[in-house]
């Protein structure tokens, strides 16, 4: 079936992965219009000034792009959540973690395949104190990394490296209380992560079996162990095979709750590769919150 020519408005972080949207947009945009799409195209100047363009151009019918990395995607693509607007994936910076859960193509003519004759389907979204997040909430050493990262004069994966065994090097274990669906486990270790898709930091596939679609959750606890240990689940996300030692933990609910079982100690949690906050947090998932372009065999 064909799908008649639709109009899109390209919301964009120029900042993202280098000169990658670029690289992306520029033959991106050439294709639409050459398909008979309209495109118009919005710089951002932050994620408070996308939520406003991306509302603004969903209010006018039009279909929205959210062009950057995991941040910029899961800002636009929260900005949408709970209404009728299609929103469209282009990625284009240092992770494309939910892009990668999704299956969608990363070369400019498969997603003007997908935009131009994908569907838009329902897929969850996490309500995270309040804010709506695409991929993940975490807690832990993988928090502190993502702050290192962020804080490196390294781009891309290497940033990340060097975070993560800056943070691992420096931990001390934390005390969690986490709360699933009303039921309390007290845990002492590396991190929790409260994830709807399964992927972050740069392509780790850290909760496996995580699902978009499903209405739930996947809460992965990596416990206490010596700090080698972080890097041996790091090691082992390409197969799952991290999932069958003892000190990692899933559990699976509506609602999660992290939080600190003593006061005094501070530490963020990280959602979509940004840092919103410290704990405690609250994810809530929103099913089928938000409607998405993908693959109409996908």
């Amino acid at each position: 079936m064909t799908v008649p020519p639709r109009s899109f408005t390209a919301v964009v972080n120029p900042t993202a992965g280098g000169s990658a949207s670029a690289r992306t947009l520029m033959p991106l945009a050439r294709l639409l219009r050459e398909a008979g799409a309209e495109l118009a195209v919005e710089y951002s100047r932050g994620l408070e000034h996308a939520t406003a363009l991306a509302r603004e151009a969903a209010a006018a019918g039009r279909a929205v792009l959210g062009v950057g990395g995991d941040g910029m995607v899961g800002c636009v693509g929260g900005a949408l959540a709970g209404t009728d607007a299609v929103f469209g994936v282009v990625p284009a910076g240092r992770g494309n973690d939910f892009a990668r859960q999704l299956g969608l193509p990363t070369d400019p003519a498969g997603i003007a395949e997908v935009l131009l004759h994908g569907e838009p389907r329902a897929v969850d979204v996490i309500e995270a104190n309040g804010v709506p997040v695409l991929g993940s909430v975490y807690a832990g050493v993988d928090a502190v990394a993502n702050d290192n990262a962020n804080h490196s004069r390294l781009r891309g994966r290497a940033s990340y490296t060097a975070g993560a065994l800056r943070a691992v090097l420096t931990w001390k274990p934390a005390d969690y209380v986490v709360t699933v669906d009303g039921e309390r486990y007290r845990r002492r270790g590396f991190t929790v992560v409260a994830a709807n898709s399964g992927y972050y930091g740069f392509g780790r596939h850290i909760v496996p079996h995580a699902r978009v679609d499903d209405g739930l959750l996947d809460v992965l606890i990596v416990k206490h162990g010596p700090k080698r240990l972080f890097f041996q689940v790091m090691r082992e996300l390409s197969d799952g095979s991290h999932l069958n030692r003892p000190q990692v933990e899933v559990l699976r609910g509506r609602e999660v709750r992290i939080e600190l079982a003593a006061p005094g100690r501070v530490l963020p949690y990280g959602a979509d590769g940004e840092l919103p906050g410290v704990l405690p947090v609250t994810a809530k998932v929103l099913p089928g919150a938000l409607r998405i372009l993908l693959p109409r065999s996908g």
